[in-house]
C-alpha cells in the first residue's frame, strides 16, 4: 500500500501542498514549526483515526484561515482509491468526507481503508509510561484489524462514564444501587468482548515481537508480552464473551461494588487492564533500562505494522515523525531494516542529521526529498 498523491490546503499552516510521494522513501525536512508534523498528521487523519497529537477540530484550520481540505490518492495493491476531507469555519466538526466520491458521515468512516503506523517521540515512552497509553495502543491496533471494535470500545467508555456518575450519586444518597444493574450488564458484555480481542492481539504481537527483540538485543534477551486482566485469571481459549465470560465479569463487578462505592469509580474492568512486558523473566516496568524501554517500544510499533501487513496482505504506510533523531545509530539501522519494503515518510530538521548516516538507511537516491518552510513544500 502506498500514497500516490497528496494535496493539502489550509490544514493548520499548510498552504497549497500538492505532491506525488515516492512509493519507497519520502523525506520531509525543514526547521521546527514549519509544518512537517502537520503533513504527517494530515496523512494520519485519512486513515480514519483521531489525531495522534490530540488536535481539536477547531484547530485543524489555521488561525488566519476559514477552511481546510485534504485530498489523498493511494494504491491498495488492486486499484487507486481517493480520500477527501474538508471543513469550513465555524462548523469545523461538520466535515465533508468522501471515499471514492461516496460521502461518509465522519472521518471515522475511512477506518480500515488506508493503513498507517505512526512513530513519534512520545511512542518511545510506551513501555515505561502510564497503562492508559498502552491501552490506547492496544485499542487502536485491534480496531485496525477488527472493524466492530472501535464502536464497542466507545460504547464501553460511555457506559463507564455513566456508571461512575451513578456511583457518586449513590454515595450522596441521590440514587439507588438498583440503577447500576443496566450499566453493569452492559460493561460486562462489552468488556468481555474487548478483553478477548485484546488478549488475542497480544498473542499476535508476541509472535512478531519476540524474534524482533531477540535480534535487536543480539540474542542476549528474551521478551515476553502479557495481557494483564483485572477480571479474568486466564483468557486463553475464551470465546464466549456473551455468555460465561460476561457472567464472570458481572460477578466480579458485583463483588467489587462496595469498594467502587467507597472510591466513587469503577475499579476493575478492561479500562484498568495493562500490557505487561518482561525481559528475561523480569518485569520491564521495574527493571528495564532506558535503552531497553526504547527497544520494547520500537518493537511493539514494528509488530503492529507486521500484523497489519499480515491481516491485509498489504504493507501499511510508515510515518516516522521526528523519531529517528531520538535514536542511536544501531536502533535507526534496525528500524530501517525492518520497514525497507514499506512506503516511508520521514520528518527531520536537516539533511545533515544522523538519520541519513545510519548503516542500514534506505537508499534515499531512490526516494524523494521535500523541503517545508512556513507551510509551503518544494521538492528538492
Amino acid at each position: 500500500m502506498h500514497i500516490t498523491r497528496l494535496k493539502v490546503d489550509g490544514f493548520k499552516n499548510l498552504k497549497n501542498v500538492d505532491i506525488s510521494p515516492h512509493k519507497d522513501v519520502n523525506i520531509l525536512y525543514g526547521k521546527n514549526a514549519q509544518g512537517k508534523t502537520n503533513l504527517i498528521e494530515a496523512i494520519w487523519l485519512c486513515s480514519g483515526v483521531r489525531s495522534f497529537r490530540n488536535t481539536k477540530d477547531r484547530d485543524f484550520i489555521s488561525l488566519d484561515g476559514d477552511r481546510f481540505s485534504i485530498e489523498l490518492d493511494f494504491d491498495d495493491g488492486q486499484r487507486i482509491q481517493n480520500i477527501s476531507a474538508a471543513a469550513v469555519r465555524p462548523n469545523v466538526k461538520d466535515k465533508n468526507v468522501s471515499l471514492n466520491g461516496v460521502k461518509l458521515k465522519a472521518l471515522s468512516g475511512l477506518f480500515g481503508k488506508l493503513f498507517c503506523v505512526v512513530f513519534t517521540p512520545e511512542d518511545l515512552e510506551l513501555s515505561k509510561g502510564s497503562p492508559d497509553k498502552r491501552r490506547e495502543f492496544l485499542d487502536l491496533s485491534v480496531a485496525q484489524i477488527k472493524g466492530s471494535y472501535a464502536s464497542v470500545s466507545a460504547k464501553y467508555e460511555n457506559a463507564l462514564v455513566q456508571r461512575n456518575a451513578l456511583l457518586k450519586n449513590i454515595a450522596f444518597g441521590s440514587a439507588s444501587k438498583d440503577t447500576l444493574d443496566i450499566f453493569d450488564v452492559q460493561l460486562s458484555q462489552l468488556g468481555s468482548y474487548i478483553a478477548m480481542l485484546r488478549y488475542n492481539y497480544v498473542k499476535k504481537l508476541l509472535y512478531f515481537a519476540a524474534p524482533l527483540y531477540e535480534e535487536i538485543s543480539s540474542g542476549k534477551e528474551k521478551l515476553e508480552l502479557i495481557y494483564q486482566s483485572t477480571v479474568f485469571d486466564d483468557l486463553e481459549g475464551r470465546t464466549d464473551f456473551a455468555g460465561d465470560m460476561a457472567n464472570e465479569y458481572l460477578a466480579a463487578m458485583k463483588r467489587n461494588l462496595d469498594s467502587d462505592l467507597h472510591s466513587g469509580f469503577t475499579q476493575i474492568g478492561v479500562h484498568r487492564d495493562d500490557l505487561i512486558a518482561r525481559i528475561n523473566g523480569l518485569y520491564a516496568r521495574d527493571y528495564a533500562s532506558q535503552g531497553q524501554h526504547r527497544s520494547i517500544a520500537l518493537i511493539l510499533k514494528l509488530a503492529q505494522a507486521y500484523i497489519l501487513a499480515q491481516e491485509n496482505e498489504n504493507s501499511p504506510v510508515i510515518l516516522l515523525d521526528d523519531i529517528l533523531s531520538e535514536l542511536d545509530r544501531s536502533r535507526q539501522s534496525f528500524v530501517f531494516s525492518k520497514i525497507k519494503d514499506m512506503q516511508i515518510f520521514i520528518t527531520c530538521c536537516s539533511l545533515s542529521e544522523k538519520v541519513s548516516k545510519a548503516e542500514k538507511s534506505p537508499d534515499f537516491s531512490k526516494g524523494r526529498i521535500y523541503h517545508i518552510d512556513s507551510g509551503k513544500i518544494t521538492e528538492a
